[in-house]
Protein backbone atom coordinates (compact mmCIF):
# COMPACT_ATOMS: atom_id res chain seq x y z
CA UNK A 1 0.00 0.00 0.00
CA UNK A 2 1.25 3.26 -0.85
CA UNK A 3 2.07 5.40 2.06
CA UNK A 4 1.51 9.34 1.42
CA UNK A 5 3.92 12.73 2.59
CA UNK A 6 1.38 14.57 4.18
CA UNK A 7 -0.89 13.34 6.70
CA UNK A 8 -4.79 13.64 6.06
CA UNK A 9 -5.60 16.76 7.58
CA UNK A 10 -8.77 15.02 9.62
CA UNK A 11 -7.37 11.78 10.73
CA UNK A 12 -3.44 12.01 9.87
CA UNK A 13 -4.05 8.96 7.73
CA UNK A 14 -0.71 8.83 5.26
CA UNK A 15 -2.53 6.06 3.16
CA UNK A 16 -5.56 5.64 1.65
CA UNK A 17 -7.04 4.06 4.50
CA UNK A 18 -9.12 6.87 6.54
CA UNK A 19 -10.75 6.47 9.43
CA UNK A 20 -14.06 5.62 9.39
CA UNK A 21 -15.37 9.11 10.06
CA UNK A 22 -12.70 10.98 8.57
CA UNK A 23 -14.64 13.85 6.13
CA UNK A 24 -11.80 14.19 3.32
CA UNK A 25 -12.83 9.79 2.91
CA UNK A 26 -12.56 9.40 -0.71
CA UNK A 27 -10.78 12.85 -1.49
CA UNK A 28 -7.33 11.63 -4.00
CA UNK A 29 -4.59 11.88 -2.16
CA UNK A 30 -3.04 14.24 -5.42
CA UNK A 31 -5.84 17.07 -4.18
CA UNK A 32 -4.72 16.33 0.06
CA UNK A 33 -1.15 16.82 -1.04
CA UNK A 34 -1.81 19.63 -3.03
CA UNK A 35 -3.67 21.40 -0.57
CA UNK A 36 -0.20 21.44 1.89
CA UNK A 37 2.16 22.70 -0.92
CA UNK A 38 -0.42 25.61 -1.93
CA UNK A 39 -0.09 26.40 1.74
CA UNK A 40 3.70 25.92 2.10
CA UNK A 41 4.88 27.53 -1.48
CA UNK A 42 3.05 30.59 -0.37
CA UNK A 43 4.42 30.61 3.42
CA UNK A 44 7.59 30.00 1.77
CA UNK A 45 7.67 33.25 0.60
CA UNK A 46 7.58 35.14 3.68
CA UNK A 47 5.02 35.83 6.61
CA UNK A 48 1.66 36.60 5.95
CA UNK A 49 -1.86 36.47 7.06
CA UNK A 50 -4.68 34.30 6.27
CA UNK A 51 -6.55 36.42 4.05
CA UNK A 52 -3.59 36.93 1.92
CA UNK A 53 -2.53 33.42 1.78
CA UNK A 54 -6.42 32.16 0.83
CA UNK A 55 -5.95 35.30 -1.92
CA UNK A 56 -2.20 34.03 -3.05
CA UNK A 57 -2.74 30.49 -2.81
CA UNK A 58 -3.16 28.52 -6.45
CA UNK A 59 -6.43 26.88 -6.83
CA UNK A 60 -9.71 27.33 -4.80
CA UNK A 61 -9.68 27.91 -0.86
CA UNK A 62 -11.83 25.09 0.36
CA UNK A 63 -12.06 22.67 3.36
CA UNK A 64 -9.41 20.76 2.57
CA UNK A 65 -7.48 23.65 2.26
CA UNK A 66 -8.43 25.52 5.57
CA UNK A 67 -7.80 21.67 7.36
CA UNK A 68 -4.68 21.53 6.22
CA UNK A 69 -3.83 24.77 7.81
CA UNK A 70 -5.14 23.75 11.01
CA UNK A 71 -3.37 20.58 10.98
CA UNK A 72 0.18 22.64 10.30
CA UNK A 73 -0.65 24.91 13.03
CA UNK A 74 -1.38 21.65 15.49
CA UNK A 75 1.49 19.94 14.15
CA UNK A 76 3.54 23.07 15.10
CA UNK A 77 5.17 23.72 11.26
CA UNK A 78 3.59 27.15 11.11
CA UNK A 79 3.28 29.65 14.06
CA UNK A 80 0.68 32.17 14.08
CA UNK A 81 1.88 35.43 15.80
CA UNK A 82 -0.93 37.49 17.97
CA UNK A 83 -1.03 39.94 15.10
CA UNK A 84 -2.57 36.82 12.89
CA UNK A 85 0.61 36.69 10.29
CA UNK A 86 1.18 33.02 9.82
CA UNK A 87 5.46 31.57 9.02
CA UNK A 88 6.41 28.70 8.20
CA UNK A 89 8.88 27.12 11.02
CA UNK A 90 12.41 26.31 9.58
CA UNK A 91 13.75 23.02 9.78
CA UNK A 92 15.77 23.89 12.88
CA UNK A 93 12.94 25.80 14.45
CA UNK A 94 10.38 22.82 14.35
CA UNK A 95 13.03 20.41 15.76
CA UNK A 96 13.80 22.97 18.97
CA UNK A 97 9.06 23.25 19.26
CA UNK A 98 8.66 19.68 19.03
CA UNK A 99 11.19 18.11 21.40
CA UNK A 100 9.03 19.17 24.34
CA UNK A 101 5.77 18.11 23.70
CA UNK A 102 3.29 20.72 25.43
CA UNK A 103 -0.26 18.82 24.96
CA UNK A 104 -1.56 16.04 27.27
CA UNK A 105 -0.99 13.10 27.58
CA UNK A 106 2.57 13.22 26.08
CA UNK A 107 3.30 16.52 28.28
CA UNK A 108 2.93 14.31 31.29
CA UNK A 109 5.00 11.80 30.04
CA UNK A 110 8.12 14.24 28.76
CA UNK A 111 7.57 16.16 31.71
CA UNK A 112 7.55 13.17 34.47
CA UNK A 113 9.26 10.13 32.64
CA UNK A 114 8.23 6.76 32.68
CA UNK A 115 7.74 4.60 35.90
CA UNK A 116 7.57 1.16 36.36
CA UNK A 117 4.27 -0.29 35.03
CA UNK A 118 4.21 1.68 31.97
CA UNK A 119 7.84 1.54 30.80
CA UNK A 120 6.44 -0.07 27.60
CA UNK A 121 3.66 2.19 26.91
CA UNK A 122 5.65 5.22 27.64
CA UNK A 123 8.76 4.16 25.47
CA UNK A 124 6.64 3.30 22.52
CA UNK A 125 4.62 6.57 23.00
CA UNK A 126 7.56 8.79 23.32
CA UNK A 127 8.98 6.90 20.19
CA UNK A 128 5.68 7.09 17.89
CA UNK A 129 5.35 10.53 18.74
CA UNK A 130 8.60 11.94 17.66
CA UNK A 131 7.85 9.59 14.46
CA UNK A 132 4.60 11.56 14.33
CA UNK A 133 6.13 14.60 14.16
CA UNK A 134 8.78 14.04 11.66
CA UNK A 135 12.02 13.36 13.45
CA UNK A 136 14.20 11.38 11.88
CA UNK A 137 15.32 7.71 13.43
CA UNK A 138 18.94 9.17 15.18
CA UNK A 139 16.65 12.50 16.45
CA UNK A 140 14.43 10.59 17.76
CA UNK A 141 16.65 7.69 19.44
CA UNK A 142 18.52 10.53 21.09
CA UNK A 143 15.82 12.80 22.50
CA UNK A 144 14.04 9.25 24.14
CA UNK A 145 17.35 7.98 25.32
CA UNK A 146 17.94 11.67 27.31
CA UNK A 147 14.42 11.54 28.25
CA UNK A 148 14.91 8.45 30.10
CA UNK A 149 17.95 9.45 31.73
CA UNK A 150 17.04 13.26 32.17
CA UNK A 151 13.75 12.33 34.00
CA UNK A 152 14.97 9.52 36.23
CA UNK A 153 12.55 6.99 33.98
CA UNK A 154 15.89 4.80 34.09
CA UNK A 155 16.86 4.96 37.33
CA UNK A 156 13.15 4.02 38.67
CA UNK A 157 14.60 0.17 36.82
CA UNK A 158 12.28 -2.28 35.78
CA UNK A 159 13.81 -2.39 32.16
CA UNK A 160 15.66 -5.80 31.06
CA UNK A 161 18.17 -3.88 28.39
CA UNK A 162 21.55 -3.10 30.16
CA UNK A 163 21.19 0.89 28.69
CA UNK A 164 18.73 3.48 27.28
CA UNK A 165 20.19 3.27 23.85
CA UNK A 166 19.90 -0.92 23.63
CA UNK A 167 16.51 -0.23 24.62
CA UNK A 168 15.65 2.17 22.32
CA UNK A 169 17.26 0.37 19.55
CA UNK A 170 15.03 -2.67 20.23
CA UNK A 171 12.04 -0.10 19.78
CA UNK A 172 12.90 0.95 16.21
CA UNK A 173 10.44 -1.29 14.95
CA UNK A 174 7.62 1.28 16.62
CA UNK A 175 9.26 4.21 14.76
CA UNK A 176 9.70 2.19 11.07
CA UNK A 177 6.26 0.92 11.21
CA UNK A 178 4.56 4.77 11.85
CA UNK A 179 2.39 3.66 15.07
CA UNK A 180 0.27 6.01 16.35
CA UNK A 181 1.24 7.46 20.08
CA UNK A 182 -2.67 8.20 21.44
CA UNK A 183 -3.31 5.09 22.83
CA UNK A 184 -0.18 4.13 24.60
CA UNK A 185 0.65 7.61 25.87
CA UNK A 186 -3.14 7.75 27.07
CA UNK A 187 -2.58 4.37 29.32
CA UNK A 188 0.89 5.50 30.44
CA UNK A 189 -0.28 8.39 31.74
CA UNK A 190 -2.85 7.27 34.27
CA UNK A 191 0.45 4.47 35.58
CA UNK A 192 1.90 8.06 35.78
CA UNK A 193 -0.63 9.82 37.48
CA UNK A 194 -1.22 7.04 40.10
CA UNK A 195 2.14 7.23 41.23
CA UNK A 196 2.71 10.65 41.86
CA UNK A 197 -0.40 10.65 43.94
Amino acid sequence: MPHFDYPCPDCRATTSLHDADCRFEGTPWVEVERAYVDIISVLAGGPCDEETLRSEAPGEWGPLQQAALRRLKRDERVSEANSGVLRLLTAEEFREEVSEPTREPMRTLHQYGSVPGCHDNAVFAMIAWYEMVGLSWPETRENVVNWLRDTGSWDRGGFEEATPAELVEKKRHVYDAGYGWKEKAVSAKRVIDRYRS
